[in-house]
């Protein structure tokens, strides 16, 4: 019998305790099947079930050989993501499914290629590089917050989804790009996803996105907005003047060599940031506004906030807003955009006494990490004094992820996040028109009918 205390202290190795090591418990193929319906419109409900029965990791069988290892142990995600993180890569979702549409960017690339990425694209996005955007954020928020109508209930969402876009288009290009390039940009962004939702979700119809020519529609989406990109980056390498936006610092990067990226990958890292950089930022923004508009009393402490700033620059304003961050953060921790994380082990490993085989497919699951009573004092509901609290909350709080891959936009979305609630509050008021906050799990954690009410203070 194999002493798990020991284990979990490293006092046993792994090549002596393999043949003593347990399997995960499963969920047989027939459960899976039974509820596949279900499943495809939303998975959360099926898999906290099965939480709850089997613990907090689980493998579901998917049939045909194939099995996913689910697990909501903080622990278990720490190792792999950040502990024992060489051990681990992302699985073929990210690099292959959405490669295929924005090609080895820093979210979809792997080994070296990523880490010599990583290293050249951090600086980017340093605080003080992200200081001299400010304007630029906020210009554009200020201008999609001006289609708020008052006084009837509005659908945020689709308002905060073109900020986010057009923060992150601005930011990269500031004026090298026009209105119908912008458009068009999004367009191609939001159906590609869409693609991507139904072969994830659907693989039995593989060959019908194929006969039906969908897949190739897509795949030519993506090659029409690779080729408007190339003009964009034309137009800029011609250009006299110096813009200060993230593409001129992009450009500007060189490898230790002394080269910069060629166009190829400038053009994949673009579309990942489109893809990273507003989804989950306008996902985020609109469960936050929902959520203020439910408790008065945390409106009330932010709006309080707001107004000793009202005079104060952009930087100072994000660095006094200790309320609103912790207001973000708590928004962020019930309803995480990335609500899982995919890894898969390279070689053998274990965890806890669990055998782990080589190529195995985990999913960590964000949202029930956030959301176990066992990490959090009442953890479905909103208390954003929580962050306040001296002790750390790293080791199970993860949604930007953990360890050398923790997304690197994670300050840019955090800085236009709190700007626009900023900007929002200072005008309207936030009113609550549903009872319950709804979701839509995708490729992201999405808000489903974010109705919520504004009016004039």
């Amino acid at each position: 019998m194999v002493n798990l205390e020991k284990v979990n202290k490293g006092d046993y190795s792994n090549k002596t305790l393999m043949t003593s090591f347990t399997h995960f418990p499963e969920v047989p193929v027939i459960d899976f099947l039974k509820h596949a319906g279900n499943i495809l419109k939303n998975p959360l409900p099926f898999h906290q079930k099965n939480f709850e029965a089997l613990g907090d990791t689980f493998r579901l069988n998917l049939g045909l050989g194939n099995s996913v290892v689910f697990s909501r142990d903080p622990e278990f995600a720490i190792y792999a993501l950040r502990d024992n993180q060489k051990n681990f890569k992302k699985t073929d979702i990210q690099t292959k499914d959405l490669a295929k549409y924005v090609g080895h960017g820093l979210l979809t690339s792997e080994g070296e290629n990523w880490k010599t990425q990583r290293k050249l694209i951090q600086p980017a996005f340093h605080k003080k590089n992200l200081y001299s955007l400010l304007e630029v954020m906020v210009e554009a928020i200020d201008k999609e917050l001006e289609r708020i109508e008052v006084d009837t209930p509005i659908d945020i969402f689709p308002i905060f989804n073109d900020l986010a876009f057009k923060v992150v288009v601005k930011s990269l290009f500031s004026d090298a790009i026009n209105a119908e390039e912008i458009s068009r940009l999004q367009h191609i962004t939001e159906e590609t996803q869409k693609m991507l939702v139904k072969e994830l979700r659907q693989p039995y119809k593989k060959w019908w996105f194929v006969l039906s020519g969908e897949l190739k529609r897509n795949l030519n989406l993506s090659q029409e907005a690779r080729d408007l990109l190339i003009g964009i980056i034309k137009r800029r390498q011609n250009s006299d003047s110096e813009s200060k936006d993230l593409l001129d610092m992009l450009m500007a990067l060189t490898y230790e060599d002394g080269s910069k990226m060629d166009q190829e990958q400038l053009i994949d890292e673009i579309l990942i940031l489109f893809i990273a950089g507003h989804e989950t930022t306008s996902n985020a923004l609109s469960f936050t506004i929902q959520l203020i508009g439910q408790e008065e009393h945390v409106q009330e402490k932010l709006v309080s906030e707001i107004d000793q700033l009202v005079d104060h620059s952009f930087f100072d304003i994000l660095k006094e807003s200790k309320y609103t961050d912790n207001v973000i953060q708590e928004s962020m921790r019930l309803f995480p955009p990335v609500y899982f994380i995919d890894r898969q082990n390279i070689e053998r490993d274990s965890f806890k006494g669990f055998e782990i085989p080589p190529g195995t497919t985990l999913l960590f699951s964000v949202h029930q990490i956030h959301r176990n009573a066992s990490n959090w004092e009442n953890p479905t509901q909103f208390k954003p004094e929580r962050f306040q609290a001296s002790r750390s909350v790293s080791n199970f709080y993860f949604p930007f992820g953990a360890g050398p891959r923790k997304c690197i936009g994670n300050n840019f979305a955090m800085y236009e996040i709190m700007l626009t609630i900023h900007r929002l509050l200072k005008t309207y008021k936030i009113e609550q028109v549903n009872k319950e906050i709804e979701i839509q799990p995708l490729i992201s954690l999405k808000p489903k009918n974010a109705i919520v009410k504004f009016s004039k203070r």
